[in-house]
């Protein structure tokens, strides 16, 4: 029986809510690191080690919105992009998300599986 992927932890997914396409982004990030078979790191450290990279990557792309809204000049634009890097800066603090019940709960019932 295949392994399901890790979750997206829920508290992330409820501050992306407005983005779907973004936790799509990491949920695909998660299936990936779980399919690569790597020995050596724990899944659940290269799984928290993707997330804060993958929201990191997320930062840099609504910083290149925001300055394409500010060479427009398009208030709402800007506006849009500000609340977005916000609220990015805010996920990437893994001590939102990190202590995720469901997160969790699939390493410790699917951990030793990756070992």
């Amino acid at each position: 029986m295949p392994i399901p992927p890790p979750p997206v932890p829920q508290r992330l997914r409820e501050m992306l809510k407005d983005y779907p396409d973004l936790i799509e982004r990491l949920q695909a990030d998660l299936t990936y690191v779980a399919n690569a078979k790597r020995r050596g790191t724990p899944l659940f450290e290269r799984a928290v080690w993707m997330l804060e990279d993958a929201l990191g990557g997320f930062i840099s792309e609504a910083r290149e919105e925001l300055q394409a809204a500010e060479a427009s000049a398009d208030e709402a634009a800007m506006e849009h992009a500000r609340r977005k890097e916000q609220l990015l800066l805010t996920c990437s603090s893994k001590y939102r998300w990190i202590a995720d019940e469901e997160f969790n709960r699939y390493f410790e019932h699917y951990g030793r599986a990756f070992e």
